[in-house]
């Protein structure tokens, strides 16, 4: 596994709640993270930060889930990939877009914070109060 150290994780999702909430969640146990609105907002994401792992859904405005796959692909943007998605169909969206996971929403918090831990490595350090 590449080294993640201080690496942010990537965040897209349209829906503010669910957005904030997945940041608020990796803020508590240690992530760095940054956050994206649609998958336009994401690339130039990308292009700043190299993500330790970017979690994507597949449904958005402006440039949706495969398209954002299609244009790392291109660029050669390379960050492991867990598409986040309440669709019927996520198992093979997961396939189509060569996501390195898939989390189902509505999604379990032990659920999302074991599969981002196994793409993006333990966070840094975790926050103490």
């Amino acid at each position: 596994m590449a080294d993640t150290t201080g690496r942010p994780v990537l965040v897209v999702d349209d829906d503010p709640s669910i957005r904030e909430t997945v940041r608020e969640i990796l803020d508590m146990e240690g992530y760095p993270v940054v956050v994206a609105r649609d998958g336009v907002e994401a690339l130039r994401a990308m292009e700043r930060v190299q993500p330790a792992a970017v979690l994507l859904d597949m449904r958005m405005p402006v440039l949706d889930g495969w398209g954002v796959r299609r244009a790392m692909f291109e660029r050669g943007l390379r960050a492991p990939v867990l598409v986040m998605t309440a669709a019927e169909r996520a198992g093979r969206w997961c396939v189509e877009v060569e996501a390195d996971a898939c989390l189902p929403k509505p999604f379990d918090i032990d659920d999302l914070l074991n599969k981002v831990a196994l793409l993006a490595g333990p966070p840094p350090q975790a926050h103490r109060a």
